[in-house]
């Protein structure tokens, strides 16, 4: 049966499995299979512990009692009712939406608990200090960019290359999920777009619930790994192992590496964002300083008031972590923006239209299978990245449409 649409005073609510954390002065309360999170201040914490043996009036005399403030117990349990934090209420199942379906569920904490053990950072660190200590002694294994060119064959170097990236970020994205499942929160893999960006992406949202230690150790996961792999390439190179292995084993070191600068871009959400984040004490850093962005647009062509301020409802060292996070957000997305449009966007099509005109005139094998791996990668890239995007953004552009519809007909 579906819940009654409206909270009274006189109902009883039965909670969904909850993990509270305190957090600063606050409590973060969410449900790990769903990753739903929020941050409710020790009043809110104190109502949520004496819920399912009281009625909600009854929460609300005792919370007077106790603190001699009228708390609105009934608006209270109905947000979490949205929120989907409620299991029932008078008896009645609330509907809320499917739990998200965790990947490698049989997965279970104790089988990598390892990974949060000391003893594994430091080995990572071993590792990579040697590589280090290796390249000190022979500079011959430092990766270069040609390296990259591991063979004469063109159309060998950009597949073979595709499949050296894709395989090291599928490594980083399972870093993540690997290391969250040790933490004892699910985890899910997908594509998706960051501005231009095509990006595998793992969900650990359920790590919130984790200690601090164990959330970072997720958020770096990631870049861990691309490291060790690194080193590791350089290490089997100073073995002596030479030859096309040995070119090949450099450009998975220099790929590796190269994986890492995009992690500092915090203007979108990356690792060193949800590091950033926590840091700074914020519960949505990104949708924060989006919402603080539109409101100083709208505020210059609107005129909206300092009232409308959305930042205004943080707490001040959250709002001056949005407010400044801002800055890099606007400068940031719009740097990137612009090397698009000015710079990738016309090498991609300069490559392609060339692709398209030696498979149309004609030419050697080589040349013939150089341009079917262009086409092909870019063909296959514009397939993914508007796959990624519609499934992110096409319920809003629906929405978006149906509005226009709406006033173009009256609103009927």
């Amino acid at each position: 049966m579906s819940a009654p649409s409206v909270v009274s005073s006189a109902s009883r609510v039965r909670l969904h499995s909850l993990h509270l954390r305190e957090d600063d002065g606050s409590w973060i309360v969410g449900r790990v299979e769903t990753g739903d999170f929020i941050a409710i201040p020790p009043v809110g914490r104190r109502a949520l512990t004496l819920l399912p043996d009281h009625t909600v009036a009854e929460v609300q005399t005792r919370l007077r009692d106790e603190t001699g403030d009228e708390v609105d117990v009934v608006d209270f349990v109905s947000s979490l009712v949205e929120i989907g934090f409620v299991a029932e209420v008078d008896g009645h199942d609330v509907e809320s939406g499917p739990v998200p379906r965790s990947m490698l569920a049989r997965l279970r904490p104790e089988h990598v608990r390892w990974l949060l053990h000391p003893a594994t950072a430091l080995a990572c660190a071993f590792v990579v200090l040697v590589a280090l200590a290796a390249l000190a002694f022979d500079p011959g294994l430092v990766p270069e960019p040609h390296d990259l060119l591991w063979s004469t064959l063109g159309f060998a170097v950009l597949l073979g290359n595709l499949a050296i990236v894709w395989t090291l970020i599928l490594l980083h994205e399972l870093a993540h999920l690997f290391v969250a499942r040790a933490a004892g929160a699910p985890g899910r893999m997908s594509l998706g777009t960051r501005l231009q960006f095509l990006a595998a992406q793992t969900d650990v949202s359920g790590v919130w619930a984790a200690p601090r230690r164990a959330r970072f150790s997720v958020y770096l996961a990631g870049i861990v790994t691309n490291l060790v792999v690194a080193a590791v390439a350089v290490l089997v190179r100073a073995a002596g192992v030479g030859g096309r292995p040995g070119e090949v084993l450099a450009a998975v070191a220099l790929l590796s590496l190269s994986l890492i600068p995009a992690q500092f871009l915090v203007f979108m959400r990356t690792d060193l964002y949800f590091v950033l984040q926590d840091v700074a004490g914020c519960a949505n850093l990104y949708a924060d300083g989006s919402a603080y962005a539109r409101f100083l647009v709208g505020r210059l062509v609107r005129r909206r008031t300092a009232e409308d301020d959305p930042s205004r409802r943080l707490s001040g060292r959250e709002r001056t972590a949005v407010r400044s996070y801002t800055v890099v957000l606007v400068v940031g997305t719009i740097a990137c923006l612009a090397i698009e449009v000015l710079v990738t966007l016309p090498v991609a099509i300069a490559l392609f239209t060339a692709a398209v005109d030696t498979a149309l005139t004609g030419g050697t094998a080589t040349q013939l299978l150089d341009a079917g791996a262009v086409a092909f990668t870019t063909v296959l890239f514009v397939v993914l990245w508007t796959r990624a995007w519609w499934r992110q953004h096409g319920s809003q552009v629906r929405r978006g449409m149906s509005r226009v519809r709406g006033s173009g007909t009256g609103g009927r």
